[in-house]
């Protein structure tokens, strides 16, 4: 039951180009976060819920720090939100967000990416759904789900493997499940955040796969690209 869920690539970056994209988008939308309501994960569930993606992805506890501190200082940062969505090479989807303060670069760099690659922006999204994902190390997903019923979470598909745990919920669910987890004992999440998934995924082999990844590796290095969603199996 359910569909293995991928972490962002992000999450395994090898270059010192992508750890730095990683840190940079880190830095952002935490920083979005915490200027957005109070600087305290405690009572800010939007700077909470960052904070625990981004561990999620081994972003350090400084760069963390440091995002923090900048919102509570007297400097501004005006970031603008933007989401492409594009037919990608070999009949692949693709949803681009970034958060950016230069919309022109964003859209210019984003634009370049794909269409060298063979693909060109389009209506996508249609082929996505939005949902909560919750990743955690454990046994016994039933366990969990029965919990999770009794505390009116939302879930639409829970499945475990390998003793990783993974549960789709509702978007506006995803606090509430995080909370009744929390209570029963998780407090360590591989992912806990809320996603686009593909309706249907396709399978790509030889070139055709290779292109695809290097175009992932492309976007993972834009220092505009926060998040980006595709409907390709890569595992």
């Amino acid at each position: 039951m359910g569909r293995h869920f991928q972490v962002r690539e992000a999450a395994m970056a090898a270059t010192g180009a992508k750890k730095s994209a990683l840190y940079m988008r880190a830095s952002k939308e935490i920083y979005m976060a915490a200027k957005g309501g109070l600087p305290d994960p405690d009572s800010n569930l939007a700077l909470r819920s960052a904070i625990d993606k981004f561990k999620g992805q081994s972003v350090p506890k400084d760069v963390i720090e440091r995002a923090i501190k900048k919102a509570m200082g007297g400097e501004a940062e005006a970031y603008v939100e933007g989401r492409y969505e594009a037919f990608g090479p070999s009949g692949s989807l693709l949803i681009v967000d970034t958060l950016t303060d230069n919309v022109n670069r964003a859209f210019v760099d984003v634009r370049t990416a794909i269409t060298r690659k063979g693909g060109h922006l389009a209506t996508v999204a249609y082929n996505f759904t939005q949902a909560g994902i919750l990743v955690f190390k454990g046994e016994n997903p039933d366990q969990y789900g029965d919990a999770l019923i009794l505390s009116d979470v939302d879930i639409t598909d829970i499945s475990g493997h390998d003793g990783v745990i993974e549960i789709q919920v509702n978007p506006s669910s995803l606090n509430a499940a995080k909370v009744a987890l929390k209570e029963m004992g998780i407090d360590d999440f591989e992912v806990c955040e809320i996603t686009m998934l593909p309706n249907e995924t396709i399978k790509l082999e030889g070139e055709d796969l290779d292109t695809f990844k290097a175009l992932l590796d492309v976007l993972d290095e834009l220092q505009d690209v926060q998040n980006v969603y595709h409907n390709v199996e890569l595992t």
